[in-house]
């Protein structure tokens, strides 16, 4: 569903991505992990054409999108979940979600069925449809985020760093819906500084390291690879 290949991005004269190549099969739960300024982020926001490429391709279900603007891309079927949550905060939990089927208002009886089908997944969010997002606790407005995501009706599901800033128990709580979006048949990658975590829910993984693919391998492998396990799992 997604390639790429040969992948470079700077920021002004400053290389931060290297020759990635990365694939992701349909309805697979790919995990991309790596250390703070390990360029995940970078390489997420060039996947959505939220940064531009500088050399390489990515293509999405054999059409090469590098180029695209991020609404197309998008609209295509690419949805990303921002590191940090990114709700809009003076809005109500339902307008957030709204916002993100924004290319689905003229089916208003499909938005109904997917805002219940997020409540049903988040059941806080509908307890508290009404609240301005802002209101919410980092665990809650990294399930917006999601939902939000959601409504955009995504083939392939980009999150960066979900776990981030939450306790184990919420951390818990997100991974076993993200294993549960998988299962429905979403495809997903999966950036996370939380290594164990990802590649515990993970059917294969990367490892990024200063803009550079150090490793792929099944997550299995990884998770027993010692020199994986000192420099990312700390054990």
């Amino acid at each position: 569903m997604l390639e790429i290949n040969g992948l470079n991005s700077h920021y002004g004269p400053v290389q931060v991505i290297h020759d990635i190549n990365l694939g992701v099969h349909a309805g697979e739960l790919v995990a991309l992990v790596g250390g703070n300024g390990a360029g995940k982020t970078t390489l997420l926001h060039t996947l959505s054409s939220l940064h531009p490429a500088s050399a390489g391709s990515i293509s999405f279900d054999g059409v090469d999108i590098t180029r695209w603007p991020s609404h197309r891309i998008v609209a295509a079927g690419v949805c990303q979940v921002p590191e940090g949550r990114q709700v809009f905060a003076p809005l109500s939990v339902e307008d957030n979600l709204r916002l993100g089927a924004y290319r689905q208002y003229s089916d208003p009886s499909w938005v109904r069925q997917e805002l219940g089908r997020v409540y049903h997944l988040f059941p806080i969010l509908h307890e508290r449809r009404r609240q301005p997002a802002g209101t919410l606790s980092g665990g809650q407005q990294q399930m917006l985020a999601i939902g939000r995501a959601l409504l955009g009706r995504p083939r392939l599901l980009l999150l960066d760093e979900p776990s981030m800033g939450l306790a184990p128990l919420l951390v818990e709580e997100i991974f076993r819906v993200i294993v549960e979006l998988n299962r429905q048949g979403v495809t997903i990658l999966l950036v996370e500084q939380n290594a164990r975590a990802a590649l515990a829910i993970a059917e294969r993984g990367y490892i990024l390291e200063t803009g550079r693919m150090v490793k792929a391998a099944p997550a299995t492998e990884l998770l027993a690879d010692d020199d994986v396990r000192r420099a990312y799992l700390g054990y």
